[in-house]
C-alpha cells in the first residue's frame, strides 16, 4: 500500500464525512443551537421586563406609601383640628351657662337683699313706733303716721 493512495482515500473520505456533516448534521445542530440562544434571549428579555416591571411597581407602592402617609396626616390634622373646635365650643358653652348661672345668682341675691331690707324697714319701723308709743306712753296712730314711717322706711 501505497501511503500517498492511502492519505488520497483518507482523505476523500474525510471530505465527504464532512460534506454529509455540512449538508444533514450540522444544520440540525445549528437549530438545536438557535433555538437554545433564541430561548435564552426570551428568558433574559422576560427577566430585564420582570425587573423593570419590579422597579415600576417598587416606585409605585412607594408612591402609594408616601400618598397615603400624606392623607392620614391630613387626615389627623383635621382630626386635631375638629377636637379643638370642640374643645373650643364646650369651653364657650361652659362660660355662657356660667355667666347665666352667675347672673341668676346675682338676681335671687339682689331679691334676697330686697326682702332682707323690706323685712329690716318693717321691724324698725315696728321698733320705733314702739319706741315712740313708750315715749309718749300712749297709743300712736298707725293710720295718721304711716305716710311719716314709709318715708322713714324710704330713706332707710
Amino acid at each position: 500500500m501505497d501511503i500517498t493512495l492511502t492519505i488520497f482515500g483518507q482523505s476523500i473520505a474525510f471530505f465527504v464525512f464532512w460534506w454529509f456533516c455540512s449538508k444533514y448534521v450540522w444544520p440540525l445542530f445549528m437549530g438545536i443551537m438557535d433555538e437554545r440562544r433564541q430561548k435564552i434571549a426570551d428568558g433574559l428579555e422576560a427577566a430585564a421586563r420582570a425587573e423593570k416591571d419590579l422597579e415600576l411597581a417598587q416606585s409605585e407602592s412607594t408612591e402609594q406609601i408616601k400618598e397615603a402617609k400624606t392623607d392620614a396626616a391630613g387626615i389627623i390634622d383635621q382630626a386635631n383640628r375638629r377636637a379643638a373646635q370642640i374643645v373650643d365650643e364646650a369651653k364657650g358653652q361652659a362660660r355662657e351657662e356660667g355667666q347665666r348661672i352667675i347672673t341668676g345668682a346675682q338676681a335671687e341675691i339682689e331679691q334676697e337683699v330686697n326682702r332682707a331690707k323690706e323685712a329690716l324697714r318693717s321691724q324698725v319701723s315696728a321698733i320705733a313706733i314702739a319706741g315712740a308709743e313708750k315715749i309718749l306712753e300712749g297709743s300712736i296712730d298707725e293710720a295718721a303716721n304711716e305716710e311719716m314711717l314709709s318715708k322713714l322706711a324710704s330713706e332707710l
